[in-house]
């Protein structure tokens, strides 16, 4: 893989991925942009994703970020999966409401890694703070990059 430009490693990823990520496709996700280590995914909160107090379910929320997290951990092309996540709700989104996660590695050693998220909203402020640790299967590339020579 060294012979591979690492950005164009991550597209190629990302485009994998993508292409069967269908819950993140269902809740209206777009991914902004992508790199070794680091993603940005955006959601519009609909009426389908209030909850009874009409805030944008903290799960969702949650999703959102959890997908930037995928992103930004496989993009190194190899499968890498969550071993756990926490995640801090620290102000409500609202239907209309832009919302942004940017994903970056805080640390990778080994097959672990440990990856922050902030999530905020199209004013800037922060709606919530993920923090997320991979786990990475070594030998198991997401896309064949033989295509990328």
């Amino acid at each position: 893989m060294s012979q591979h430009d690492p950005q164009r490693v991550a597209e190629a990823v990302r485009d994998a991925m993508w292409r069967d990520d269908r819950a993140s496709k269902m809740l209206g996700m777009q991914v902004l942009a992508i790199g070794p280590g680091t993603a940005t995914l955006q959601m519009t909160v609909r009426d389908d994703m209030l909850n009874g107090h009409d805030i944008c379910h903290g799960g969702l929320v949650t999703t959102l970020a959890d997908s930037a997290f995928a992103f930004a951990c496989n993009a190194y092309n190899e499968v890498t999966v969550a071993s756990g996540f926490d995640v801090n709700l620290v102000a409500a989104a609202r239907k209309g409401d832009v919302l942004t996660a940017q994903a970056r590695e805080v640390s990778k050693a080994g097959r672990t890694g440990v990856y922050d998220i902030d999530v905020s909203n199209q004013r800037g402020e922060k709606v919530a703070a993920f923090r997320g640790r991979s786990y990475t299967m070594k030998g198991r590339p997401v896309v064949n990059l033989d295509s990328l020579a």
